[in-house]
């Protein structure tokens, strides 16, 4: 489970016009439709040709936990790859993105600072560049920790740096810790 980038999708989702397809049947014809047919779907969804028709002509309704799971995943994944899109374009160039976390955050600068890592609770709005970073690096498959680290420069930046007007000898920001993760477009 990827804490930064679940919440970067969730942000995204935000975004929606429409809601995804709700029960399994809905959700498995939206499925058929974007991939072509019942083969693909039965091949993505590691079920058989046989249950992805059953669940196409509303024999089946409820699936079994982890297929459930599956079945949301991929069509949240497929669900309106425009807005989507527009919504990481305008945050990327424009708009930027907002982190809100509570997690320990310290940094490293000269002897006689107080740079110990404490608990914080941070609502920060980061400006688009690092919206871009961000969302660029999820696409390539970054991890948690390699967002983790883009998400502490932005703070570095933003939060400590005051955007260049302060605290210039610092070093490097830890973010660890993390209790709560939300991002908001």
């Amino acid at each position: 489970m990827s804490m930064f980038g679940d919440s970067l999708d969730a942000a995204v989702h935000k975004a929606f016009t429409r809601p995804a397809p709700k029960g399994a049947p809905a959700q498995m014809r939206y499925l058929v439709r974007q991939m072509k047919g019942t083969r693909a779907v039965a091949q993505l969804l590691r079920v058989s040709q046989r249950t992805v028709e059953r669940y196409v002509k509303d024999q089946i309704k409820k699936p079994r936990p982890d297929l459930a799971a599956r079945l949301e995943g991929e069509v949240k994944k497929r669900w309106q790859p425009q807005v989507r899109a527009r919504a990481r374009r305008t945050a990327a160039t424009t708009g930027g993105i907002v982190i809100d976390t509570r997690a320990r955050i310290g940094y490293t600068a000269p002897v006689g600072t107080t740079d110990e890592g404490r608990l914080r609770h941070l609502t920060v709005a980061l400006p688009p560049p690092y919206a871009a970073r961000l969302f660029d690096a999820r696409e390539q498959g970054a991890g948690d920790q390699q967002l983790q680290q883009i998400a502490a420069e932005a703070l570095k930046e933003v939060y400590f740096q005051d955007s260049g007007r302060r605290a210039g000898s610092l070093e490097e920001v830890r973010f660890t810790d993390i209790e709560h993760l939300e991002f908001g477009l």
